[in-house]
């Protein structure tokens, strides 16, 4: 594939080679953006098959690689950040720290760039859990840091699809024997799948679009799914009906709080602790419609029921499921 044309928009990403990073990078490509990544390695992937971005090697912490990166970029995305570490001060150090580094890049090398900060609906709860709130430092560490009126923070739900390792658990405890509800019968959770999350990214990384504002994503339904809809959904997808026990709150406090005992002892991060364990039991991860991008902009396209067939299939075929 021939290199793309240099008076193409640039659009500079962090955490490109992560789930949702690759499908924001083919989503920028189709869009007609040139695409910068942020890089430890070459990221092969088949995802990125379609597009042959600009590398540039570096992390979050060195400030002469972040200055290439974002070196007339005309959009710097900034999707890098934990979903799990061993504890509250490197959950920082990245999600708040990475962001305010990346701000003060964009401000001091690319000062007329629009700066789009990929959060998490987790933020909207900071109270939760150390991730909750590292994601909510990192949006106003990265708004401080660039300092202008172009930006706008997105916040997506639960993400799914194909290539995601995390929500493959649920799809694995739908196929049975026993599948354990977690959520109490009035939690409602909203869900997007990831090429719809891509393509809201893509959208609001145009130029000229809505300017330091918050945006939600969701696949349409605002209100979000309570725990026995989305089981349904897995269990068409997989084909099988487990038998479903709610887990009471105890025992999943009482799990999360191994995992956090776990990862103080080894070293190591998992994604289930204590603070994790409250999010999870928290009721209510749904949006309010309002807080969606204008649907001028952007709409989402895949419907839950579909998606979940469309990544159950996936998993199959790559006998991850």
């Amino acid at each position: 594939m021939p290199p793309s044309p240099p008076d193409m928009r640039l659009a500079a990403i962090t955490g490109g080679t992560g789930f949702l990073g690759r499908y924001i990078v083919a989503a920028l490509h189709r869009a007609g953006f040139r695409v910068r990544m942020l890089v430890r390695q070459d990221p092969v992937h088949p995802l990125l098959a379609e597009c042959r971005p600009e590398l540039v090697l570096g992390d979050l912490r060195d400030a002469q690689a972040l200055a290439r990166l974002v070196e007339g970029a005309d959009c710097v995305i900034h999707a890098a950040g934990l979903i799990k570490a061993v504890d509250r001060v490197t959950f920082f150090a990245v999600n708040e720290g990475g962001s305010a580094a990346l701000g003060q890049a964009v401000a001091a090398h690319a000062p007329g760039a629009r700066l789009l900060v990929l959060s998490s609906l987790a933020a909207s709860q900071p109270h939760l859990s150390h991730y909750a709130a590292s994601k909510r430092a990192g949006e106003e560490a990265a708004i401080a840091g660039f300092a202008r009126g172009d930006w706008v923070v997105v916040r997506p739900p639960a993400i799914y699809g194909p290539w995601d390792r995390e929500t493959l658990s649920l799809f694995k405890a739908a196929a049975g024997p026993l599948v354990p509800v977690m959520g109490g019968p009035q939690a409602r959770i909203a869900m997007i799948h990831a090429a719809d999350a891509a393509g809201a990214v893509a959208a609001l990384a145009m130029p000229g679009g809505p300017r330091a504002r918050i945006f939600a994503l969701c696949d349409g339904v605002a209100g979000g799914y309570d725990w026995s809809t989305l089981l349904d959904c897995a269990a068409d997808a997989v084909g099988r009906r487990a038998l479903r026990v709610r887990m009471p709150l105890v025992l999943l406090r009482a799990a999360g709080l191994g995992g956090s005992l776990r990862a103080a002892l080894t070293g190591r991060a998992t994604m289930l602790t204590w603070a994790k364990s409250r999010e999870i039991s928290f009721p209510d991860w749904s949006v309010a419609s309002q807080e969606l991008p204008p649907d001028t902009l952007w709409q989402p396209r895949i419907s839950l029921s579909a998606g979940f067939m469309e990544t159950a299939r996936w998993y199959r075929e790559q006998r991850w499921l």
